[in-house]
């Protein structure tokens, strides 16, 4: 039973870090939170790429995997595995690894979107 405390308690610590320092960006710099998002999974590219963000992942599991740092490292470990296979499966590996992640997330805001009824904010 500790071990599950402790590994809930090691992806709140990690994917909180993670926010903050987002949270640290966007509250003291002028960098727009589309930029940010953009910057923090590069900066998962580029982890995985050098062989650090793995180890991450190992530690604090959905802590470094959740946050949209955790899709760069899931396109860089999916290319990596498909440059195996040559250049095309260096363009399509990322897309295959994550594949039901963006089919998911599209499927059920299809759902969402028949289900609510979207209307302008009034004020």
């Amino acid at each position: 039973m500790w071990e599950i405390v402790f590994m809930f308690i090691k992806a709140f610590v990690v994917g909180g870090l993670i926010c903050v320092v987002a949270q640290i960006l966007i509250n003291t710099t002028k960098i727009t939170a589309g930029k940010i998002l953009v910057f923090f999974m590069l900066g998962g590219i580029l982890l995985q790429a050098l062989g650090i963000y793995e180890h991450l992942v190992n530690f604090a599991g959905a802590g470094a995997t959740v946050p949209i740092s955790g899709f760069g490292y899931l396109l860089a470990e999916g290319a990596i595995a498909g440059a195996q296979s040559g250049l095309l499966g260096v363009l399509t590996g990322g897309l295959k690894s994550a594949a039901a992640g963006v089919s998911a997330a599209v499927l059920f805001s299809y759902i969402f979107g028949l289900i609510c009824k979207p209307r302008s904010k009034r004020n």
